[in-house]
C-alpha cells in the first residue's frame, strides 16, 4: 500500500480511518498488526483482503493494481490469492469439516474428486484428518478454528489474513493455533495477523503498531524478500 486514505462520511461526519498509510507485506512475511480501537488496523486489513477499496492511494497485490479492478475481478482475486481466518469460525453448521473446507473450490474448475482430495490434504495439514466427517457441533473451539484455517489455505493463497483468530479461544487452544500458524509460515505461507494480545503478536517476525490511521512504529527485524 502506498499513500492509502480511507474516508467515511462527508462534511461534519467525515471520518478518516486511514491517513496516507504506507504498508508493505513481503513474500514470506509473518506480520502482526496491533493498535487501539479506531487506529485503522481493521480498515487496513479489509483493504489488504480486497473487502474494501481505498478512497485514494494504491494497493498492489502480486502485480495487480487492486484499486483498478472491477467487482468481478476483485472477487476472483479474493478467491484465488487470499485466505481469511476470523475470530468467529463461520462454518456451515450442518456441513462436515470436509464439506466446509471444500467450499472455496466450488468455482475452481476442479472435479469433485479433486476437490475432495485437496480438502483432505488441507485437513491433514492442520491435524484434523481423522475428524473430516465431523460437523462443527462435534468439534471443540480449537478444532473448529483449525477447520477454518484449512478452508483458508485450500487454494494456496498468496496471503493469509487472520483477524483476532485466537480471540474466542482459551490459552491452551490459543497456543495450539499459534503453533499451527508458525508451521504454516515455515512452509512458506505469508501471514498477516491482527491481535490485541502482546504474547500473540510476539510470535510474528514483525509487528506494525497502528495509530490514527498510520503505522506509528515497527518492532522486529527487517525483511528482504519480494513484496506480495
Amino acid at each position: 500500500m502506498r499513500g492509502v486514505d480511507k474516508i467515511y462520511g462527508t462534511g461534519a461526519g467525515l471520518v478518516r480511518a486511514l491517513d496516507q498509510l504506507d504498508l508493505t507485506v513481503r513474500k514470506g512475511d509473518y506480520l502482526a498488526v496491533m493498535g487501539a480501537s479506531g487506529s485503522g488496523k481493521s480498515t487496513a486489513m479489509n483493504i489488504l483482503g480486497c473487502l474494501d477499496r481505498p478512497s485514494s492511494g494504491s494497493y498492489h497485490l502480486n502485480g495487480s493494481a487492486v484499486e483498478e479492478l472491477d467487482d468481478d475481478a476483485l472477487a476472483d482475486l479474493r478467491n484465488q490469492q487470499l485466505g481469511f481466518v476470523f475470530q468467529q469460525f463461520h462454518l456451515l453448521p450442518h456441513a462436515t469439516a470436509l464439506e466446509n473446507v471444500m467450499l472455496p473450490m466450488i468455482y475452481a474448475g476442479l472435479s469433485p474428486k479433486q476437490r475432495r482430495d485437496k480438502a483432505i490434504e488441507a485437513l491433514d495439514r492442520v491435524g484434523l484428518g481423522e475428524r473430516m466427517e465431523n460437523k462443527p457441533n462435534q468439534l471443540s473451539g480449537g478444532q473448529q478454528q483449525r477447520v477454518a484455517i484449512a478452508r483458508a489455505i485450500i487454494n494456496q493463497p498468496a496471503l493469509l489474513l487472520a483477524d483476532e483468530p485466537t480471540g474466542a479461544l482459551d490459552s491452551r487452544t490459543t497456543d495450539d493455533v499459534l503453533n499451527l500458524f508458525d508451521a504454516l509460515h515455515d512452509q512458506g505461507i505469508t501471514l498477516v495477523l491482527v491481535t490485541h494480545e502482546d504474547d500473540v503478536a510476539a510470535r510474528a517476525e514483525r509487528v506494525a503498531h497502528f495509530r490514527d490511521g498510520r503505522v506509528e512504529r515497527w518492532d522486529g527485524r527487517a525483511h528482504d524478500s519480494k513484496p506480495t
